[in-house]
């Protein structure tokens, strides 16, 4: 006998199977005068899900991510919050908790990151090869020089690199090409969350989009999950499927993509849509908060008495 289901709408994908929790998330900067660079954020990223996290430059977006991977050096210092990555294999990991070996183990395992700058990251006297060999040497030491250096070679296929430049220096390739190469170091273990901060700064913008459908099909692909950082939110709007906005270090709003460029709930992330140009219209105004900000004494980074 079938049952009927009354109500078939189905929960989300980030309630339903979320791959990565964070709670009450806070960050300072413990200087000469503290700052709160991120302030109670609560986010969940769906498996296999794309979230646009979107902002201003100096709003917090990368301290986020650096500190959900625990990459974060003094003086920034987590202050509260709870991080859960839950494993494919149906176990969860508080990420706060790992330390060690554990802790290593789980970045590029688990979570992997294409850095900002991405592009003059690579050593400039390192071959390709050596650089993507370096991940399975450090974690994967078991691996015979062949399988490492055939794994590098399928790696580079994978992001549409050919082979043969294994051999070559980050000087010989083009600036999209080495991008590339960022990104497949950053699957080479596997990871169920890649969080890529602004991968496509200083990029032209045919191979911006060259990048993005080259993310996109490696992420349908091999089912991992993305946090994609940028303040160009026209961008994010092409490959999100949820976008988070932040201001001064909080979620102001959070949305599916085309329902927040369609009907924006908060004052800041219509300005910010509206600062962008148009192909038709006039230019939109450029937002200029931290002078303000600074002005009224309610920036983060505004000097206290």
């Amino acid at each position: 006998m079938i049952e009927t289901i009354q109500n078939n709408v189905l929960p989300p994908v980030y309630e339903q199977d979320p791959v990565l929790e964070i709670d009450d998330f806070c960050v300072e900067y413990r200087a000469e005068k503290t700052v709160q660079a991120v302030k109670h954020v609560n986010l969940k990223l769906g498996r296999g899900e794309v979230l646009g996290l979107a902002g201003e430059s100096g709003c917090g977006k990368s301290t986020l991510a650096y500190g959900v991977n625990r990459l974060l050096k003094p003086p920034a210092v987590v202050t509260s919050g709870r991080v859960v990555f839950n494993s494919r294999e149906g176990y969860p990991i508080d990420v706060r908790a790992l330390e060690g070996e554990d802790l290593r183990m789980f970045r590029w395992e688990k979570i992997s990151m294409v850095f900002q700058g991405a592009m003059n990251s690579l050593n400039p006297v390192k071959k390709i090869k050596d650089q993507l060999g370096d991940v399975f040497t450090t974690h994967r030491p078991d691996m015979s020089k062949k399988e490492r250096l055939d794994k590098c070679g399928e790696l580079l296929e994978r992001v549409g690199v050919d082979r043969n430049r294994l051999n070559a220096y980050p000087h010989e390739l083009s600036g999209g090409m080495r991008q590339r190469v960022m990104i497949a170091m950053a699957m080479a273990l596997d990871p169920q969350v890649m969080i890529m901060d602004e991968p496509t700064t200083a990029l032209d913008v045919v191979v911006q989009r060259e990048i993005l459908r080259e993310i996109t099909r490696l992420k349908d692909e091999f089912g991992f999950a993305v946090i994609f950082i940028t303040h160009d939110l026209p961008l994010l709007l092409e490959i999100s499927d949820r976008i988070a906005v932040m201001r001064k270090g909080e979620v102001v709003e959070m949305n599916n993509a085309m329902e927040l460029y369609t009907h924006p709930q908060n004052e800041y992330t219509a300005k910010l849509l509206d600062s962008f140009p148009s192909l038709t219209g006039d230019r939109g105004s450029f937002i200029r908060t931290g002078s303000e900000d600074l002005a009224m004494g309610t920036s983060p980074f505004a000097t206290k008495e």
